[in-house]
Order: C-alpha cells, then structure tokens, then sequence
C-alpha cells in the first residue's frame, strides 16, 4: 500500500482561477494594504499545505528573478527580506550589496501546481534600500509610486495592455545553446492563424492560454502569428503596475509550459532574418471615475485633445527613449521596414510604419498604441516612459509633428547616444540609474558586432539580457 508523505496545495485550474481574479478585483478596487497584508498572512498560516513563497522582482534590465521563501519563515520575517544586491546587474555594487525585498501582498498570485510546483504562491516584491526608501534601481517601485501619485493627486488610474509575440523553438534552452548550434529550430511553418489538431505550436498555445485562465489573466484571444513558429496570446487591460506584472508572468507562464514540451519560448524580437519578429505593442489610456481620458466622439479618429498631446509628447521624445522600449542589440534588427515594422516617428490611425497607432475605438476602449516596443523590454521601464512622457514631457515645435519624415535608430549605438544626451531621461529616471542602464546595453553592445549584417549573430543572442548567465558571460 502505497502512503501519500507529501500533502501541498494542488488546487484544481476552476479554483485557481477564481481565487485569482478575487485576488486581481481587491488590487483593482484599491483596497487599504494593511488590510491585503493582513488577509494573506492570515491565509498563509492557516493553509497548512503551503510549503514556499516565491517572491519575485526585475533587475534593471528587465530580468526577472525569483526567491523561494519557505511559508512560516516568510510569515515571521515578511518585513526583513534581506538579499545580495550586487549579484543583481544593475543594482549595487559589492562593497554595499545588502538589500531589502518588501512584499506587495496586492500582487499575489495562487499558481498552479503543475507549472510551479505543489504547495508554492507568487507575490511581487518590492526592492528597498538600506536605509528603509524604495531602492532607485527598482523601476517598478518608480512606476508605482508615480501611478499612485497621480491617482492621489488627480484620481488619474494609468491603464495598460500588451500584444506579446514570442516563437517556440525546439529544444530546451535553444538560446543559451545557441552559441553551439548557431540556429534556431521552427516546431511548424504554418504562420498566420494556422492550426491544425496536435500541432504542437497550437498545443503550446492552447496549453499556456489554460494557465493563463488559471491565474486571472482574463484571456481574450490567441493564435499563431504571421512568421513560422510565433504565437501571440491575448488578455485584457489592467491597471499600469498590474499590467506591467503580467506582462513578466506571461512570458515566464510561456517558458515554463515551453521547457515541460521540450522546447523554449524565445522573446528575442528578432531571432530569425527574413521573417517578421516580435513586438509588444503597447496599448495605454487614463480614465477617471471610470471615463476615458482619451475618448472624444467629435475628436480627430475620435480621441481627445488630451489623447492627441500625450502622443504628441511621445513623438518628441521618440529617440531619447528609444533604448528604453528597444534595449537589446537584437531589437534593431526588429526595426526593419520590409516586415511591418514600426520605425517612423509619426502617428497613424492606418499605417503600421509609424511608431503609434491610434486603433479604431469606442469610449470604453479608446487608446494609443505604441508599436516600436520590444518584448525584451523591461516593461516597468517601458510603462513609466511612456505614461510619465506622455503626460509631463516637452512637445517640439515642428511642422507636421505627427506626420514629419523621422526615423527611429537602426542600431543600438545611435540609441545610447541619444539616450544619454537627453536631458528628459535625467529627470525619467534619475543621473545614477540612467548612467547605470546605458553602461548596461554598452557593455553588451561591446561584445556584439556593430554591424548587424544579415543573419543572426551569436553574440547578440549570447549576451542578450534575458539570455546570457554567468557561464556564457564569461566565455567573452
């Protein structure tokens, strides 16, 4: 007779997701922290199979990292996470490494079994410095303080939602192999919306969409994308910080379900010449007391004049934030107009050139779409630059803004540079950090070739931020 030893929370996928959207309707409707924090400690100590706490935070770059906590420690010791920050690229230097991890028990997560692992939750963190102030590297802790600070101010709630693509290629871990291979693998080649039963990008698909569900993403739709092997899984809008989190679970949930098949979920946005790559584009608006900011029926393709001066202020600011939203080596080989790509500075409600798209809409649903972001991105990073531009940033004097003859750059150098001589960034990001993040993408840059040439290099993909650990880092 065979004895169960292990008794951890495996909670069916109906379950999962219910707990999960009630968890997602508390964040939403704001409610008090103390009262959150209070609830999930008191469901940790009275949920016995819970085992683990995975707390999870984003490096500078985007990475994201994760730290298993076991659940009666965390319970105890919740406010004094400690970690070595200078093992974390970006944050602090060896000689000042010991930092903070602080619970957002608003952004808690029931994950499912079989992806994670039985008797595991998920909780974002938040980094915190040594003398008890959000840490300046952490970007989300930037994020949220600004949305906070203008829902405060103006009841303004920043909301976001992102089209990720990604491919699936065969093998484990085919990007960290790839300096050994020197290729990636389609599992099909049937592009747009193609299915056929069994296939295993559908499987992929249809297996991720499930996990999905589970943890509240309130899907909308999904499909194969246009190149052989890519995929695009659709769920709703979220409040910016929220939105932002999934965006980092979604590729995660992708990876996790890819490697149990045997293969790797790639969001390089161009691993592959001669096909169309991959984007995330970035559909944003502000509402207040649940009316959008943006909607105006009698406005120009029905968006308001406060619509049209935050997409005014984006397109000033194109090239300064440029690194920001594409801050890989690989992400200017996405920038290539021969496959719909989105390189020219101007605004569109029809051409998919430009850099932002001004989708046809109705008052629930008028937004701005920004199309030149990468899905490598740190997407904290890229919600704080474009909300925080498009709201307080400069707007050029220039005939046409909107339709003028500019392109964003081709190549990661022309980026850096203009990234570091923009004033605006200073006041985005701070002196310190965005000195840090430009020395970042050099030091990968370096190890590249400047010339992107016409296939995929090695190094690109070897020493890509979500790529690279510290094995291949140092065979430079």
């Amino acid at each position: 007779m065979s004895i169960e030893l292990h008794d951890r929370l495996e909670l069916t996928y109906s379950e999962l997701e219910d707990r999960n959207l009630a968890a997602k309707e508390q964040r939403s409707k704001r409610v008090a922290p103390h009262k959150i924090q209070e609830e999930r400690l008191k469901y940790l100590t009275d949920e016995k199979r819970i085992k683990a706490v995975t707390v999870l935070f984003s490096d500078l770059e985007g990475r994201l990292h994760m730290l298993d906590y076991d659940k009666k420690f965390i319970v105890k010791s919740f406010d004094n996470l400690t970690f070595d920050g200078s093992s974390i690229r970006g944050f602090t230097a060896q000689r000042e490494s010991d930092l903070r991890l602080g619970i957002d028990w608003s952004a808690f997560h029931y994950a499912p079994s079989d992806v994670f692992g039985p008797g595991k939750v998920l909780v974002f963190g938040e980094v915190i410095d040594k003398d008890g102030t959000p840490y300046a590297a952490d970007i989300r802790g930037k994020l949220k303080a600004f949305a906070n600070s203008l829902y405060e101010k103006k009841s303004w709630t920043l909301n976001a939602a992102n089209e990720i693509e990604g491919f699936l290629f065969k093998g484990v871990d085919a990007e960290r192999n790839y300096y050994e291979t020197g290729k990636f693998e389609y599992v099909n080649t049937g592009g747009y919306y193609h299915s056929l039963p069994g296939d295993p990008l559908r499987v992929f698909i249809d297996s991720t969409a499930e996990v999905q569900r589970a943890m509240g993403f309130q899907n909308e739709k999904d499909h194969p994308e246009v190149a052989p092997s890519q995929f695009e899984i659709n769920y709703s809008y979220g409040e910016v910080v929220a939105a932002a989190d999934q965006i980092q679970l979604y590729k995660l949930i992708c990876r996790q379900v890819a490697t149990k098949m045997g293969h790797t979920a790639c969001f390089l946005p161009k691993p592959v010449v001669g096909v169309n790559g991959n984007g995330m584009h970035t559909n944003v608006s502000i509402s207040t007391n649940g009316t959008n900011l943006f909607w105006d029926p009698n406005g120009e393709e029905k968006l308001s004049q406060f619509g049209w001066d935050f997409i005014d202020r984006i397109l000033t600011h194109g090239n300064d934030i440029c690194l920001l939203l594409n801050s890989s080596v690989n992400a200017y080989r996405r920038l290539d107009p021969h496959f719909e790509a989105p390189n020219q500075l101007k605004a569109s409600a029809v051409d998919r050139g430009s850099m932002i798209r001004v989708p046809l809409a109705n008052e629930r649903s008028a937004r701005v779409e920004v199309r030149s972001v990468a899905p490598d991105a740190n997407p904290y990073m890229v919600m704080l630059s474009v909300f925080r531009t498009g709201i307080e940033g400069d707007t050029a004097e220039v005939d046409n803004l909107r339709q003028a003859e500019r392109y964003l750059p081709d190549n990661i150098y022309d980026a850096m540079d203009n990234f570091r001589n923009a004033p605006w960034n200073c006041k985005l990001l701070g002196n310190d950090v965005k000195a840090r993040f430009a020395d970042l993408k050099e030091a990968a840059a370096d190890r590249c070739p400047r010339q992107l040439g016409t296939f995929v290099k090695v190094p690109e993909v070897q020493y890509h931020h979500e790529v690279y650990n510290q094995f291949l880092w140092n065979m430079f």
